[in-house]
């Protein structure tokens, strides 16, 4: 059992973010062990023949089907969104002190082989390491990361909705069935290990993630700050093709090519990629995300240089009243 004390300060200091770097770490668990996320099979199916034959040994002898692995290896982002090239960056940051003390923690029973040139000589090695992060991230996940960063994102705004309508309480209600806020500011996590949880003013970082599920994990020792990663909402649809909705009832209410738009809003896309999914005009998209969001089932906002469009709550409830019911 993990404990963190939430006072109103280390509340107030809580944040998210998304983590490639994580995601890319995490879906080689899914590759060590496919049985135990058999969610991600389909991903799994695609990605596997793109990292036949290239060198990934120093990459899988790091990080376990299950259980701890050096969190130098994934460390915290320092800010929301950062980009692979920053996280690869504060990784090989990384003090030779720290990658030392990390590996000993990991294999305490000795180092393997394949493993010993990151006690050796530790910067090399992390640089060797970023290598082959890169070559997997690119043959597994690059294609795919717009469409998963979107879906972290859209639970974040979720988490957030959360917060601000019940407070803590909402925040964490559901996030994972292994957690529980309990009275007086008490975040219980359920887990197999025990390890210090002193906030100390840094709050706790919450990071959604697509190939966390089924599972809960945490960062507590230093230097980083503390974290629990768990399963984004929508996982299950990380990996379906855009679903048309068809001549069902939300369709009869907004238009057919509404209702697709808002089918497709599940998670949060640029006019683009929605023009790109419906396979109609960028012009025509805002023509038709002008109405709904006077309607108040979209909303738009600016990430970076691109404008993104995000399902409502409410059109989240136009969608689910429209659907039948599945017996």
């Amino acid at each position: 059992m993990l404990t963190f004390h939430l006072d109103p300060d280390e509340l107030a200091r809580t944040r998210f973010a998304c983590s490639v770097l994580h995601e890319t770490i995490a879906s080689l668990r899914v590759v060590a062990d496919p049985a135990a996320h058999a969610m991600h099979v389909p991903w799994l199916r695609e990605a596997a023949p793109r990292i036949a034959g290239t060198d990934l040994t120093l990459l899988r002898a790091l990080v376990p089907a299950e259980g701890y692995l050096p969190d130098f290896v994934m460390p915290p982002p320092d800010s929301p969104l950062p980009d692979l090239d920053v996280e690869l960056d504060r990784m090989e940051a990384t003090s030779d002190r720290q990658v030392r003390d990390e590996l000993a923690i990991a294999f305490p029973d000795g180092l393997p082989p394949a493993v010993r040139p990151l006690a050796d000589d530790p910067p090399r090695a992390l640089r060797r390491l970023r290598a082959q992060l890169v070559a997997y991230f690119t043959a597994t996940l690059a294609d795919r990361w717009p469409a998963l960063r979107a879906l972290l994102e859209a639970d974040i705004a979720h988490r957030a909705r959360r917060l601000t309508d019940g407070g803590a309480q909402a925040l964490f209600a559901d996030l994972h069935p292994a957690v529980h806020l309990r009275d007086g500011g008490r975040l219980d996590v359920a887990t197999r290990y025990h390890a210090p949880t002193v906030l100390v003013g840094r709050g706790l970082l919450l990071m959604p993630s697509v190939f966390a599920w089924p599972s809960i994990y945490a960062v507590t020792d230093p230097p980083w700050q503390p974290t629990l990663i768990y399963a984004a909402r929508g996982v299950a649809t990380a990996w379906e093709p855009t679903a048309d909705p068809g001549p069902d009832a939300l369709a009869r209410v907004v238009g057919r090519t509404r209702g697709r738009l808002l089918h497709a809003l599940d998670v949060p896309r640029t006019g683009r990629a929605l023009a790109q999914a419906l396979h109609i005009t960028p012009s025509a998209i805002s023509q038709h995300i002008a109405p709904l969001r006077d309607a108040g089932l979209v909303t738009t906002y600016r990430d970076g240089r691109h404008v993104m469009c995000r399902r409502t709550e409410l059109a989240d409830q136009l969608i689910a009243a429209a659907t039948p019911a599945r017996t």
